[in-house]
């Protein structure tokens, strides 16, 4: 690790006021006070808006923070201020796994980010690339001073292996080390205790020594610091680029990926970005560069023989194979396997049991080559279920409802485990689980898991054919008298709709305060995304629309309904059911299977700041999806308010459609 840091550029605080901000970009140099209002929240889309993401080169320094609460920093703006420093508040890099967030800080110029807290995702990917992050606000004090600054202190809460990745200065030096035998992974302490369902996953794939020779222990405890065996490995178009490159730039041009069988590529971000791109015309020349991140995936997948998850080729059709989140849970994670893949909603695939996580381009890297992933062993944090949700009422409003109590409000949470289980737990089929799972990103932990149970190995087995037995001797289960870092009991009789309120998803309300006080009109319901383009969701759109088919009704003049399936066995699900031509007839645009408005890549993008989108998507972050504001709901609210043109509740029977 460098001797000392000497830093000699200028301090950019990200403060509340946007005017403040562009004063500082103008020349303005603000003192750190603890009065000084800064930014919250501040998430990985709008220090890296998606678009900017075509880049995977210096060119992403003219975008860093280009995105900041919906575009109030010009580009290239930061680099050319002279900054060093950047300053943020609490949850700094929240959200999305992009690593392309701190990637293009640091190309900006910065050096060192402060912040009293940071997203896990974001710090870890951080430290890989050799940006300095810390939570001690002490350290600006001493650089007015003109004094150098220490780098193994501003590790203020590193572990060993981060220490050491920091000495080797990053992540893939540190992973070429590792294959030379140069260093020595920390012993871990297998003590005797009971360990909850993910600690149990994590120590059967623990690796125990530098070159992962060794693999297995009898137990981990929270806070260990090692290294996992991921079962599998994925990434998708959007991230493959920017790793295939990191790996080739560290390991030579020869480097290959050890066990290809166990890695899976997925074409299914960008699949209609031209339909957003193509209609605005200061983003036509993200064009090609847009088109270039597929055929760089194509060739990476064939030079590795690796199999590739692609767009459709029917003549006619339009979309993917599926997104990857949920071909993960249709066809590939099991119970008790470690996956990993580069996008935060990984943890989509804990509802089948097992320890799924989202990490950043350069830890995949180095994954492609060591099969596994660096981690401190998480808390756990468990969510006991009880009751039964009412028939108007869904796993996504549970979820929004959890976000609402305290230990979630208060942080607790955040980096944690969320462990769901209790008797109301087999009340709900794989999809809705999948929700839970899904979202608990969202509330700040590492991922989400659910305990396996006999209607989960059967749904399992419907999916794929059979192998329930081989399914239920893998599972693991929590044991009695584990410790948990803290409880949360859900009673789900006591749920009720709920909405959450534009720029994050904790910001949420019950959605009968909303209608009371005088529903919000909407411009776009969009019926999409890994966490509202499942089988269930579609079961869910037809419940509301159908009956209003049949009474000959359409949805709201002047709003856009847009239903997007997660994969084409979802939309195979639908078709035959009757679903996808009722859509159509009540005026939705049916579009294929792929991510989209979610991430600004798609129809159902806002056009304008004034645009209003209710979606059943997970995330609502300021520029997230086009300049409007996104209010998240349930499938049957979305599709209820897409009939009313205003947000607005579901029936309160929800019958299935036939």
């Amino acid at each position: 690790m460098t001797a000392s840091l000497e830093l000699t550029g200028r301090v950019l605080f990200l403060v509340v006021d946007p005017a403040v901000i562009r004063a500082e970009l103008a020349g303005r140099d603000l003192t750190f006070e603890p009065a000084l209002e800064l930014a919250r929240d501040v998430s990985t889309d709008e220090m890296a808006p998606a678009w900017a993401s075509y880049y995977f080169d210096e060119r992403l320094a003219e975008h860093c923070l280009t995105g900041l609460r919906g575009g109030s920093i010009d580009a290239g703006a930061v680099r050319a201020g002279g900054f060093e420093v950047l300053v943020g508040g609490e949850n700094f890099g929240c959200g999305s796994s992009r690593e392309t967030a701190p990637y293009a800080q640091l190309l900006a110029g910065i050096r060192l980010v402060v912040a009293p807290s940071f997203g896990r995702i974001y710090r870890q990917n951080a430290q890989n690339i050799g940006l300095y992050t810390t939570t001690d606000f002490g350290v600006l004090e001493r650089l007015r001073q003109g004094r150098a600054l220490d780098p193994d202190a501003l590790a203020d809460d590193a572990d060993a292996i981060t220490r050491e990745v920091a000495r080797h200065g990053g992540l893939l030096a540190y992973a070429k080390a590792r294959a030379r035998g140069k260093v020595t992974l920390p012993v871990l302490a297998e003590l005797s205790r009971p360990q909850t369902l993910a600690e149990k996953i994590l120590a059967a794939h623990a690796v125990r020594d530098a070159r992962g020779e060794r693999v297995g222990s009898s137990s981990v405890t929270p806070g260990d610091s090692l290294f996992v065996r991921a079962d599998l490995r994925f990434s998708h178009e959007y991230v493959t680029p920017m790793a295939d490159a990191l790996l080739r730039r560290a390991f030579g041009e020869e480097a290959r990926v050890a066990e290809p069988e166990s890695v899976l590529l997925f074409r299914d971000h960008l699949t209609f970005a031209a339909d957003v791109l193509g209609g605005d015309p200061r983003k036509l020349p993200l064009l090609d560069q847009a088109a270039l991140l597929p055929e760089v995936q194509a060739r990476f997948a064939e030079r590795h023989g690796i199999r590739l998850l692609g767009e459709l080729t029917e003549a006619g059709r339009r979309g993917s194979v599926a997104i990857c989140h949920e071909a993960v849970l249709e066809s590939f994670a099991e119970p008790g396997a470690v996956v990993v893949g580069t996008d935060s909603h990984t943890s989509t695939a804990g509802a089948v049991g097992c320890v799924a996580f989202g990490v950043g381009s350069t830890d995949m890297a180095a994954a492609w080559v060591t099969r596994d992933v660096r981690l401190r062993v998480p808390a756990t944090v468990r969510v006991e279920l009880l009751g039964a949700l009412a028939a108007n009422v869904t796993a996504k409003d549970a979820m929004l409802t959890l976000f609402s109590t305290p230990l979630v409000k208060s942080g607790s949470v955040a980096g944690s485990v969320l462990e769901f289980g209790g008797p109301a737990l087999a009340s709900l089929p794989l999809d809705e689980r999948a929700t839970l799972t899904n979202m608990a990103v969202e509330a700040g932990a590492l991922t989400g898991v659910c305990e396996i149970d006999e209607r989960a190995l059967r749904e399992l087995a419907e999916l794929r054919g059979g192998e329930a037995e081989r399914w239920r001797a893998r599972a693991a289960r929590p044991d009695p008298h584990a410790r948990y870092a803290g409880t949360v009991t859900l009673d789900l009789s006591s749920v009720v709709p709920m909405l959450a309120l534009p720029g994050d998803p904790k910001r949420v309300v019950p959605l009968a305060d909303v209608v009371a006080s005088g529903a919000p009109r909407i411009d776009i319901a969009y019926a999409g995304s890994c966490t509202g383009g499942k089988r269930r969701d579609m079961d869910l759109y037809a419940a509301v629309l159908g009956p209003a088919a049949e009474r000959g009704e359409r949805v709201a003049s002047g709003v856009r309904l847009f239903v997007q399936t997660g994969s084409e066995r979802v939309r195979r699900y639908a078709e035959e059911r009757g679903y996808l031509a009722m859509f159509e007839r009540v005026g939705a645009t049916v579009l294929g299977s792929a991510c989209g408005a979610c991430i600004a890549a798609g129809p159902g993008t806002s056009r304008a700041a004034g645009e209003v989108t209710i979606s059943a998507g997970s995330r609502n972050f300021p520029g997230r999806s086009g300049p409007g504001q996104v209010l998240l709901a349930s499938p049957l609210v979305v599709a209820a308010s897409a009939l009313a043109g205003v947000v607005a509740p579901p029936p309160p029977r929800v019958e299935p459609f036939s």
